[in-house]
């Protein structure tokens, strides 16, 4: 496993946040709900940030103070966008990634293993 930022954060507890690309409008407006509840509580969120949810809800979380862990489904990022920069220096986030260099591109089988991953490192598990 490679790690980008806070390691801290795994001896944190950690709810994962995972979420179907396909899914209906009541679901997505509840998702967003919980995300919100969550900012406001503080709770680390562990996500995959694969789905289309699961980005705006990571967006929605950005927002706010709490601990964030992104588990990636190929290597390490070579490069940080710009909005994870700052969270990343506030000590705030984590990137996770279970693979190494080669893999550059996701694949079913690897969201697989990164969905995998974020449900072992996880105290709670949310479905949206």
């Amino acid at each position: 496993m490679e790690y980008l930022g806070n390691t801290d954060l795994l001896k944190l507890p950690k709810t994962a946040f995972l979420c179907s690309q396909k899914c209906p409008a009541e679901v997505v407006l509840r998702s967003y709900d919980w995300a919100k509840q969550q900012r406001e509580a503080g709770n680390c969120i562990v996500f995959g940030n694969h789905s289309i949810i699961e980005k705006d809800v990571f967006q929605i979380l950005l927002r706010g103070n709490q601990s964030l862990i992104l588990m990636l489904a190929r290597g390490m990022k070579s490069q940080v966008e710009p909005e994870l920069q700052e969270t990343l220096k506030a000590n705030r986030l984590l990137v996770i990634s279970p693979f190494n260099q080669v893999v550059k591109r996701v694949t079913r089988e690897t969201a697989l293993i990164r969905n995998q991953k974020i449900i072992e490192i996880s105290n709670q598990i949310v479905v949206g």
